[in-house]
Parts: C-alpha cells; structure tokens; sequence
C-alpha cells in the first residue's frame, strides 16, 4: 500500500503539471509563481530547521567512532575514525560527505547450515547510494548552465568531464544513466529485500520515485521530446536574476519537470531529505572524541546547591570529635 500510495501522488502530480501547464493563461503560474514560491518554502525551511537544530543543546557527548581514542602515548589511536581533535573531525566529516565511510562498512546479517548466524560484507547499498549522490551533484552542478549568462568556466567543465562518451546527437550524458540505474537499484532494494519492505513507509517510496520522475522527464526533454532550449534558459534567467519572463512555446513536457522539481524543494525541509545539512550538525558526527582530556558540561544542568566537606565538618565539627573521627581542621 505504502508503494501504491507513492505512485499515486507521484501521477496525480504529474497530471496536475501537465493539464495546468496545457492551459496558455497558467504559464506565469507554473513558470514563475509555484517556483518562487517553492524556493521560498526551501530555503526558509532549511533555515529554520539548521537554527532549531543549532540551538538545542547537547547533554551527552556521545561522537560515535571506530577507531582507538587518544590516551596513553604508547597507544597507537585513530585520528579519522576517532578524532581527538578539530581537524581529525574536518577529515572524518570529509570523509562521510564524500564518500560516505561509515556506509562502506555496512555489514548483512544471515543464517547459515547449522543453524549459524553469520555476518558479511555488503557494499551493494555504498555503491548505488553513492553513485546516485554523486551523480545528482553533477547534474545539478550542469544546470548552472541554464541560470548564468556567461556559463562559468566550471560548469562547462563539468559538462564535458559528463558528456565525454559521445553517442548519438545530443551526446549521452554518463550520469543520466546512472542516476538512474542507482534509483532502480535503491527503488527494487526495498521492493524486493523482506525486512525493508516491512520497515519502509511511504515516506521513504516517495521521494524516490519523485526524483525519478524529475530524472526521467529531463531525459525525456534531451534525447527524445526536444523542448525550445533558448526559451527555457531565457525562463531560468529570469528567475535567477528576478526579471522573470515566460516566453511562449518551451513545452508542457518542461512544465512538468518543473513543477516535479518545485514538489521535490517543498518536500525537502520536512522530510528525510534533511539528512544533507543534517548531517553537519549530529552530535555523533561533529565532536571530537575528546572525553578523557576535557570535561564535557551537559548545558541543560540547573545551578545546584552543594554542601561540601568543609561545610559538613563545620557543621557536625563537635559531634565528629567527640565521635573520634578525623578532622581536617581542629
């Protein structure tokens, strides 16, 4: 049900797109007001979610590593799995953005004749989580194409580093294919893997199959429903220099892929999405194993009344000498 349930907002989206954007008098709509305010909702929403999380405080200091904390001289530590200090935390967090380490020891869990319960290396999900990461961050990083007049020497760089393996006219772009290939992968995972379907809701099918559908409309509109490209940069132009303008016969094919993109910015801040800025702000992830050389203060502590020795031994001074206890002072 959690799959039907995601199909289903996904094609009633993606009709809602198509019969608005059919309509000449609802190009303003779809071209420039859902998207504004799409940004709008994006941008605010991360905002308010990285203050939130920035100001909760922290109780416990709990960074989760893997490695031999920092002590004694003569034993040898970890400074990226079990960072003593702020640069072993820059590497360990580079080395999670990147290349997600923590997800390339991912382990699988199964019973074996006996019966054994046996665990092994599964690296499967690290490739096509990292393949689809990846691969969304240069295509994004190809769209900056669309929004600048001149295009950055970067971006043209990046655009030919993807379009190397030239097949056919227009060139086949390398990570089209496997963004795709890595949604399938991830999409059939919990489709076809027992206890992820049990677990997933559907909140983890829909933003895979939005995404896909963004994917999928894009290649549409390059390689087989060619849309006015001059029309549409003119289009994105405008939105980015806030002088927008809505020239007439780009394709609903274009509006579609929009309004997918504006529903994907709307969902982002309040779903599992959230884990790209998330990520920087986790207790677990951005402090320094550091426990056994400072003091760690749980800020939500209340100032406490303490009655210590001195005061105690004032107080029962003649009731501890009489009793022949020691005193620290006579």
């Amino acid at each position: 049900m959690n799959v039907i349930f995601s199909l289903f907002a996904i094609l009633i989206i993606i009709a809602a797109a198509f019969l608005g954007a059919s309509v000449p008098r609802l190009d303003f709509l779809f071209g420039v007001a859902i998207p504004y305010a799409a940004i709008t909702i994006f941008l605010g929403g991360i905002i308010y979610r990285v203050v939130k999380w920035s100001t909760s405080p922290v109780p416990f200091h709990i960074p989760t590593v893997a490695g031999q904390q920092k002590s004694l001289p003569w034993i040898k530590d970890s400074p990226l799995e079990s960072p003593h200090n702020t640069w072993g935390v820059i590497g360990r967090m580079a080395l999670e953005v990147l290349f997600f380490r923590s997800l390339f020891r991912n382990t699988k869990m199964e019973m074996k004749n006996g019966p054994k319960l046996t665990y092994g290396s599964s690296k499967y999900l690290w490739l096509g989580a990292i393949v689809f990461h990846w691969s969304m961050l240069i295509i994004i990083l190809r769209h900056l194409r669309l929004f600048m007049q001149p295009i950055p020497a970067f971006v043209l760089g990046v655009d030919g580093i993807d379009g190397f393996f030239q097949v056919g006219l227009p060139g086949l772009y390398v990570t089209d294919v496997l963004i795709l290939s890595a949604l399938t992968f991830l999409i059939l995972r919990r489709l076809t893997v027992p206890r992820l379907r049990y677990i997933s809701l559907s909140s983890d099918y829909f933003p895979l199959f939005l995404i896909f559908s963004i994917a999928a409309t894009g290649i549409l509109m390059r390689y087989f429903f060619r849309i006015d490209l001059v029309n549409a940069k003119e289009l994105a132009v405008g939105l980015f220099s806030f002088h927008p303008v809505v020239p007439q016969g780009i394709g609903v094919l274009f509006y579609v892929h929009l309004f997918l993109v504006s529903t994907l910015l709307v969902y982002f801040p309040f779903s599992k999405l959230l884990h790209m800025p998330g990520i920087f702000l986790s207790p677990t992830r951005n402090l320094a194993n550091n426990s056994r050389m400072k003091r760690h203060v749980n800020p939500w502590n209340h100032p406490v009344r303490v009655h210590t020795y001195e005061e105690y031994e004032d107080e029962y001074r003649e009731k501890m000498k009489e009793a022949g206890l020691p005193l620290d002072k006579e």
